[in-house]
């Protein structure tokens, strides 16, 4: 059950201004609260922002209605380590909850992880959180491109020579790129993990 009206009784809005502020028609919105159809993602996330509480309270997957203020929303945009549509927000499958002062600033944005290569540290169905940008240091958990296509979650190791993409589980081999193959690839660094999250 959701408390899409809970948090528009705690706004002291009706149905129909808020049906007006998401321009849908009002049955349309009677819908959503009684949970009739479902919310999708683009409108949670315009929700979320009229009543100034959390995705996850609307969802009734807290009882806590936390401020807007004090969160911070990203979108997970799609699976790592192959065919990940950073810049297509078309493609995000879900919001989740940063709260910015645990967070650098900067684009910051969610991936799903696929796969057993960054295991035991990383599982497949983990999310890992990512600082946008296109350079990391030596030891680094990146989200990295290869061929302008194909995307990976690796630790980074630089080499006098190039760099190598370092897998968590030993059952898979290290890819190394020399510096003719980072350019003419290309090899791009997307971003660093700087947080994973796993459901239970």
């Amino acid at each position: 059950m959701n408390n899409l009206r809970v948090a528009r009784r705690m706004k002291k809005l009706t149905q129909q201004k808020v049906a007006d502020l998401m321009n849908i028609d009002r049955t349309t919105y009677t819908r959503y609260e009684s949970g009739e159809i479902q919310v999708d993602n683009v409108k949670l996330l315009q929700l979320s922002e009229i009543f100034g509480v959390s995705i996850d309270f609307l969802l009734g997957k807290t009882s806590t209605p936390a401020s807007k203020t004090n969160q911070r929303l990203i979108p997970v945009l799609g699976e790592v380590p192959a065919g990940v549509p950073i810049d297509a927000v078309e493609h995000v499958e879900e919001y989740i909850d940063l709260y910015p002062n645990f967070v650098p600033d900067g684009e910051v944005f969610g991936l799903k992880v696929k796969g057993k290569s960054m295991e035991p540290e990383i599982f497949s169905g983990d999310i890992v959180i990512v600082l946008k940008q296109d350079f990391c240091s030596d030891g680094d958990i990146a989200v990295v491109k290869v061929n302008s296509e194909d995307v990976t979650i690796k630790r980074v190791k630089v080499k006098g020579n190039g760099i190598m993409l370092v897998p968590r589980n030993p059952s898979f081999e290290p890819m190394f790129f020399n510096s003719k193959q980072i350019k003419t690839l290309p090899v791009t660094i997307v971003g660093r993990v700087i947080e994973i999250r796993r459901r239970l």
